[in-house]
């Protein structure tokens, strides 16, 4: 167990609990790759296959359009293609990051299993544990990875010398100081 002589906490807690964040996300972000690496293969055989469709495209059935018209539908053929691929793509990009932010959604709301609370209890100093408990919004419900990862930003952001302050604000403004009334 660490000393709890340390008033705040060490880099080596923030290391702690940044790599027991990456246990507890490694899952979630080697599903999120597998499948982005998947859509991108079987997406640029598609996107290879409709250029190649498009390019292929015979337009001696519109002989009745007139031969600018045709020499135009021809010119500007690979711009609409290239054009649709655009949009497909975006569409993709757009429902890739959907799914992804949903699974790190659904993985932050996972809550953390009783033998990972114990490493991290035996392994961060008392101002990281008194971070961590901030962080934990409602204490009647188990520590989430949300939780941790917020506790993890916060330890980083300097949160236990502002719960200092915050404590000696409160007890200099609930201290009952002698309060003489100004002769007139």
């Amino acid at each position: 167990m660490k000393t709890d002589n340390a008033q705040i906490p060490t880099p080596g807690d923030s290391q702690t609990l940044r790599h027991t964040l990456f246990k507890l996300g490694a899952t979630a972000t080697i599903f999120c790759t597998v499948i982005i690496v998947a859509v991108a293969i079987v997406w640029w055989d598609l996107l290879n296959r409709l250029i190649s469709f498009g390019r292929g495209l015979d337009y001696s059935g519109l002989q009745a359009l007139s031969i600018q018209n045709l020499a135009l539908i021809k010119q500007y053929n690979p711009f609409f293609w290239w054009t649709v691929v655009g949009i497909i793509s975006l569409i993709i990009a757009y429902l890739l990051h959907g799914f992804v932010q949903a699974i790190m959604r659904r993985n932050r709301q996972r809550v953390v299993d009783e033998s990972t609370i114990a490493h991290l209890a035996r392994n961060l100093s008392r101002p990281a544990r008194e971070v961590i408990l901030w962080a934990w919004p409602d204490q009647r419900n188990p520590l989430t990875v949300g939780d941790l990862q917020r506790a993890h930003a916060e330890m980083r952001s300097g949160r236990y010398s502002k719960m200092q302050l915050a404590r000696q604000q409160n007890i200099l403004l609930q201290t009952d100081y002698e309060r003489s009334e100004p002769q007139v």
